[in-house]
Formats: C-alpha cells, structure tokens, sequence
C-alpha cells in the first residue's frame, strides 16, 4: 500500500567537507516521501508530487518535524542489556564481573526471545533501522535475535560469539562448536530477507590459535558475509593479546594472518592503533568503528578520528551497548563531539548526521539499499522532533538555521525526540515501549 509522509526532508548523498557544505545534502521544507511495499518510490517537493501519485493514497502529516532516513549503529552488544551502566571497572575486569555471567544467560531460549524483542523494540524507539550486533556464544541467542528481526523486518547484521577460552566456561564454545554453529546459522540466516551474518569471534584474547583458524576457513567458505571483533581498545587488553600471540607483529597481526581484513570487516575501537596497523587497515578498506560512549565510560581512551582521516582509513560510529551507557544514537553524537573537541577538532553537525546515515550505510557497504531518501532505498525512516523537551523548545526559538537545528537533536535528543521510526514502510515506535520483563 502506498503512503505518502509530509514533512521537512533530508538526506546525505556525499560526505560534508565543512560546517557550511550545503551540497553534499538535499534539504527539502515543504517534502514528500512516496513509500510502497518497504520501498521509497519518490523524494520531492510537496507541491511537484504529480497528481496520480497522490490519488488514493494516504497522507501521513508530519510538519513541522523532519524527516531523514533511519539511524545506523555499526556496533553493540545484545546480551548485555542487563550489564549497561555497571559500575567502577574497565574493560577486561568488567568482561568478567558484569558481563560474562549475563551472557551466560542466553543460553535459554525463553530469556533469549524475551531480550531480543526488548532490544529491538527499543532500538526503533530510538530510530534506530539497521545494527550490526554481536549474540552471545550460544546458538539460542543468535536464532532469537534472527527470529525476531524477521518478524520486524528489521535490518539486521549479526553472529554468534565464538570464545573458547579466559572466560568462564557457560559462555565458551569449543574451535569445532563454534564452526559448526556458525556454518548451521549462516545456512539458515544469511541473506534471508533483511539479515546478514557476521563471522564473529569476540576477540584475540578469548580464541586460540585453533579457533582462528576455523574463522579463516569460515571466511574462505562464505566471502559475503561480515566479519566483526574489537581491536586496540585497552592498553591492558593490547598486553595481554600480544603475550597470547608473542609472534604478531602487533594486535591487527593477528587479524590479519587470519584473513580478516576487508571491505565487509567492521573493527571496534581502533584507538591505540600504531601507523602499521593504521596502513594495513587503508589498504583492505577495514572498517574502523568508534565508540564514544563505551570509551568514555570504561576509560579506554579517545579514538584518533583525525589519524583515520589522514590514513584513508573508512570510520563508522556506533554505541558499544552495553560498554556505550545509551541505545541513542543521538546521544552518541554528543560524545563523539566532546571526544573530539578535546583533541582539538569539531565535529560539525552536517557531517554527524551524514555518519549516522549514509555514512554509516557505506561503511557497511550498504549504501544501495540504507541510508538515504532516494528512490530505491529501503523505506527506513526517523521523524524527529527538535522541540520534544521543554529544554530543546527554548533552545530552538533562538536557532536560525538547519546546521543549528541538528546540533541542538544531537546535543540535547534522545528517544523523546524520536517522533516515528518507519522500519521497512511500517511505523513501528511504540508511544510509550513497555519495560522488558523481569526473569531474574
């Protein structure tokens, strides 16, 4: 069925290079999107949408708010709802301590699908339309995020967890475990309607030698699916890699021996990055993915963004739930802000929304479908509000352009400025998004 949303539309259709690239986007005021079967068919001016599209088909009115394609989180963790906002550790000790044992969890199924239907109902209350996420080790949980993101026809890139090892042993897995389970839900998942599959072992620290050879083998079997890990996080985190693996020239050695660099392979952290690792990552057109939230909360450090640019390194932005505190990507812009500012660079407002869309949507080679108002893209939409808290009203009386507009969503939104998210042509945020039940 066709639908037509009104309102004020905008999209990204190239990177902006400053605070006043007016170019790179297309800002509509008085806009119309046509919408049928999950599909954007048209992106215009109100008034130039011809008569034939308009007859009989609904109007949706969303003035005075605007309207942009649905937000993209290149990173974060579905286990670890119940671990978000966990007290007083950094990285490897929390792992153990908050983490893992919540992870553990996921090994029944009825928890599993309860988790699953919260997170992703709470992630289109925050407009967010496509993820790439990281199940636990247990095949129950990856088949209950899977099952759920089809029945919302939700985006979804995903993998089970493969560890098997320095970690307890209810989330460990075994190198045969893991490659089976893998190639069983690669079979039955990837590329079914809107999920992809991600090779996923957690990281070098918590996978042998043997284990990191079957995800060569699994790579070498399926080159179209993602590839998904940390890198260069903690300090603590680089020892300890680099005593497991006292032959790797440095931590992305051990990545790369492997063969798991490329186009489709999406890095979290990548701050402590030497110029080596820097080049390599260049040079496969590796996804360097920042998490400003987690790294400010866990006290890793501040991701170079500046060093990634003058690589030619591809970046995305993602929130780390549960490291990253918020499932708002609005909130993640926020701190990438004063992540940069403190290394002396700002981050205009132009270009943070262009990251949580289509620079995100290339980052995980998506562009064709994600990311943008053209014809031909999947029909995932946000409706923000600017006005949505008492706060942003006053802030806004005194805005006088776009440019101001967004920094206000991104210095002061949340889900509250998430009017409507449209998952696939469906208006899917629940007004008010019932708490997950308690099985504790």
């Amino acid at each position: 069925m066709k639908t037509i949303l009104r309102g004020r539309l905008l999209s990204f259709s190239a990177e902006p290079q400053h605070a006043e690239d007016t170019s790179a986007f297309t800002y509509i005021e008085d806009g119309a999107l046509l919408m049928d079967g999950g599909g954007i068919l048209s992106f215009c001016a109100f008034s130039a949408l011809a008569a034939k599209d308009r007859e009989g088909v609904a109007v949706i009115d969303h003035r005075p708010h605007l309207i942009m394609p649905g937000f993209i989180d290149a990173h974060l963790h579905f286990p670890q709802m119940h671990a978000v906002g966990s007290w007083g550790l950094q990285l490897l000790d929390w792992l153990n301590s908050y983490t893992f044992p919540q992870e553990a969890r996921f090994a029944d199924r009825a928890h599993a699908d309860r988790m699953a239907c919260w997170f992703l109902d709470q992630l289109i209350s925050q407009g967010t339309t496509t993820v790439a996420t990281y199940c636990s080790v247990h095949r129950t949980s990856a088949e209950a995020l899977f099952t759920a993101a089809a029945e919302r026809d939700y985006r979804l890139i995903a993998g089970k967890v493969m560890m098997d090892r320095n970690a307890p042993a209810a989330v460990l897995d075994t190198p045969q475990a893991s490659y089976d389970d893998s190639k069983a839900l690669i079979a039955a998942w990837h590329g079914k309607g809107r999920i992809d599959y991600a090779i996923t072992p957690r990281f070098a620290i918590t996978s042998t030698p043997e284990q990191m050879e079957t995800v060569t083998t699994l790579i070498r079997e399926h080159p179209d699916c993602y590839v998904q890990t940390h890198l260069d996080e903690n300090r603590d985190e680089i020892d300890l890699t680099l005593q497991l693996y006292p032959r790797a020239r440095d931590y992305l050695d051990i990545y790369e021996s492997h063969g798991m660099l490329g186009p489709r392979s999406l890095f979290g952290h990548c701050i402590h990055m030497n110029d080596r690792e820097r080049s390599a990552m260049a040079e496969s057109g590796s996804v360097a993915v920042f998490c400003p939230t987690s790294n400010l909360f866990l006290g890793s450090g501040l991701f170079d963004e500046t060093a990634m640019r003058r690589a030619g390194i591809r970046t995305a932005i993602a929130t780390d739930v549960g490291g990253g505190t918020d499932y708002s990507m609005l909130r993640t812009l926020d701190e990438a802000y004063k992540v940069l500012q403190l290394q002396g660079r700002n981050l205009n407002p132009y270009q943070a929304f262009y990251w949580l869309t289509l620079g995100n949507a290339k980052a995980l080679s998506k562009a064709h479908q994600i990311g943008t108002l053209e014809p031909g893209s999947e029909a995932d939409i946000v409706v923000l509000d600017s006005s949505a808290t008492p706060v942003m009203a006053m802030r806004m009386e005194a805005a006088t352009s776009l440019r101001e507009e967004l920094f206000i969503l991104q210095t002061f939104g949340d889900d509250r400025a998430v009017h409507q998210t449209y998952v696939h042509g469906v208006a899917s945020k629940a007004r008010q998004p019932d708490p997950a039940p308690s099985d504790a």
